[in-house]
């Protein structure tokens, strides 16, 4: 399946998703823009654009002329806005593919 997103969302996740699992805890610097983007393969701009999001929900604080850092709490706040997202967004198609295939959700934890 394809993902149409645009970049900078699907950069963002990426960063989420490291700072959840904790490769990024609180009080550590995020890799610069430039670093970010090269070892993505992305525009600097479009990274840019990613981290000026967590910065504008507050995951992040700056320091200026030193780089951007993890927030008190960003971990914790971005594990429910993730959940939310999910159940929102993700849930109903799964849930429909699932009705669909005639899976009931305890057929998928017996395969687990």
């Amino acid at each position: 399946m394809a993902d149409n997103r645009p970049v900078y969302l699907r950069l963002r996740e990426l960063i989420a998703a490291a700072i959840i699992e904790g490769r990024y805890a609180e009080g550590d610097m995020l890799p610069s823009v430039r670093a970010f983007a090269a070892e993505q393969g992305a525009n600097p701009l479009t990274v840019a654009k990613a981290y000026q999001q967590f910065q504008a929900d507050g995951l992040v604080r700056v320091q200026r002329g030193v780089g951007m850092f993890v927030a008190a709490g960003a971990a914790e706040r971005l594990r429910e806005s993730e959940r939310q997202r999910f159940v929102q967004e993700e849930w109903p198609g799964i849930r429909a593919r699932m009705d669909l295939l005639g899976l009931a959700p305890e057929d998928l934890l017996d395969e687990a």
